[in-house]
């Protein structure tokens, strides 16, 4: 059987997902079949499996740290908020309705049974699951129906690392008030705390380390430094998203949509020297952008009302007049296009006009589409030319059928479902001149159309094209998750890590 570890936090955003990936990345360098593990994942980041199956993108990531490929086995529920007050839920890879926050509440304690068959799937095949919980443990209105932190850890029996986020202050309080708001068996499963996102001078911090050490009775198992590293980030409260880079030599604009998902597609283009990639949300912030991208997001129609009332709409019809390139992707796909329309309630209902900058029409269906693809962008001309021929590969998760009304223009590329098992040809997404749009996810980590894509900017702007330098994407993966691990590695006590592995709770 397996053995495990979880990790807890103090509150969200402390660092778990990041940590959890390190740590199995250091269990790997060690020889371990290592996986990771988190029941229930809240996030517009969703990523679809060899199989079809939607899971969320952290668990994705920390299997990539894993060396392994992702299952849904390692996520098996995740929520999509579609509202403030309500949720898209997934169970094992599957759609199964909307909910709202109450209803949910009162009904996930069903899906316990769909929780442990996923963990003993993967019990089956690795040696140790490093678990992540989600939010607190602490949340007291919650705790009686938990399947995520204590919850989680008892059905397992899982040893538990506490951690608190020391960059946002009050990291003691945190973490000393987390423990005293336990109950007594969940305080003796906390096996020792960790700090994270230290900046500084460790020397400083120790009369705060004995004294958390004295107040809490738990070990402080490492501090861990603040750390600047290219891996995909879980949701929303990415710093990503306040990215407002120096303008480069060419200058990439993303909307940043209030129900913005998947936004985890653009960070191969960070790592192009001489490029800039900000997220946008306002006209004033969009400056003179050399290219545009409409990203996915969760509510298309909702999104699409924003964008058109704070003028970021006009903003971009005037960008695209002047030749600019402006790029859709998924729900910003059909943004772009002549209209939408929902009879089936599946979003806000009725009909919406479109941007207009495409000759498509988007009907919103009650299936969602999921399934890998991969294929080859089709012989365009014009400011698009460079991109034609290159592979493709990636994947879509939409509720929408898009239709081209006119061929003024062309099909963006060919593809095949890598899910079907009878090859299946179809096209997908448009190109008119300047303007284009796609439902493939994923398609900046395929290293020739990043660089193809920005010496069509680089040429635009009259710029040499030898300036843009090939990047192997999937290496330099693998390279932050070595930076990753050597910092845990080195200051996170891994002779202790094995104790309590070896030990259990």
């Amino acid at each position: 059987m397996a053995k495990s570890i979880m990790i807890q936090g103090t509150m969200s955003n402390v660092g778990k997902s990041l940590l959890v990936a390190g740590l199995c990345r250091v269990l790997k360098q060690d020889g371990f079949k290592v996986a990771p593990f988190k029941s229930q994942n809240m996030a517009l980041n969703s990523f679809i499996t060899e199989e079809g199956l939607e899971m969320g993108r952290a668990q994705v990531m920390q299997a990539e740290a894993c060396g392994i490929k992702p299952s849904v086995h390692m996520n098996p529920i995740l929520l999509k908020p579609t509202t403030d007050v309500g949720s898209q839920v997934i169970v094992n890879g599957e759609v199964i309705g909307n909910m709202k926050a109450v209803d949910y509440f009162k009904y996930k304690k069903s899906l316990i049974p769909e929780i442990m068959k996923a963990y003993q799937k993967l019990e089956e095949e690795y040696d140790i699951i490093v678990i992540e919980g989600a939010g607190s443990p602490a949340e007291i209105n919650l705790k009686s129906e938990d399947i995520v932190n204590m919850g989680m850890a008892k059905l397992v029996n899982a040893p538990v690392l506490l951690v608190g986020d020391i960059d946002r202050g009050g990291v003691f309080a945190q973490l000393i008030g987390t423990i005293m708001l336990l109950e007594e068996d969940e305080k003796a499963r906390v096996k020792a705390s960790i700090i994270n996102k230290f900046r500084g001078d460790k020397s400083i911090l120790q009369p705060g380390l004995d004294m958390l050490e004295e107040l809490s009775g738990k070990a402080v198992a490492g501090v861990i430094p603040y750390v600047y590293l290219d891996i995909d980030d879980e949701d929303s409260l990415s710093t990503r998203l306040q990215n407002k880079n120096e303008i480069g030599l060419v200058d990439i604009a993303i909307i940043k949509l209030p129900r913005i998902s998947n936004f985890t597609d653009f960070n191969p283009l960070e790592q192009m020297e001489g490029v800039s990639v900000r997220y946008v949300t306002n006209v004033s912030e969009l400056k003179d952008a050399d290219m545009i991208i409409l990203p996915g997001t969760k509510s298309t129609m909702q999104d699409l009302a924003w964008l058109r009332q704070n003028g970021l709409e006009a903003a971009i019809k005037q960008k695209a007049a002047k030749g600019k390139v402006i790029m859709g992707i998924c729900g910003g796909y059909q943004m772009l296009g002549e209209k939408l329309m929902d009879p089936y309630h599946v979003e806000a209902s009725g009909e919406m006009e479109g941007i207009g900058l495409l000759p498509t029409k988007t009907t919103f269906e009650e299936q969602k589409v999921r399934t890998r693809v991969t294929g080859n962008i089709d012989n365009l001309t014009g400011d698009m030319e460079m991109l034609s021929g290159i592979t493709i590969t990636g994947y879509e998760i939409h509720m929408g059928t898009t239709i081209v009304n006119n061929q003024n223009g062309t099909s963006f590329c060919t593809l095949v479902d890598t899910n079907q098992t009878i090859e299946n040809k179809k096209t997908d997404g448009y190109v008119s001149n300047n303007i284009f749009g796609t439902y493939v996810h994923g398609i900046f980590d395929s290293e020739s159309f990043v660089e193809a894509i920005i010496k069509v900017l680089f040429k635009q702007k009259g710029l040499d094209m030898n300036q843009v330098k090939s990047m192997d994407i999937a290496a330099h993966k693998q390279a932050q998750y070595d930076s990753l691990a050597d910092t845990v590695r080195s200051n996170l006590n891994m002779d202790f890590i094995y104790k309590i592995l070896e030990e259990g709770a």
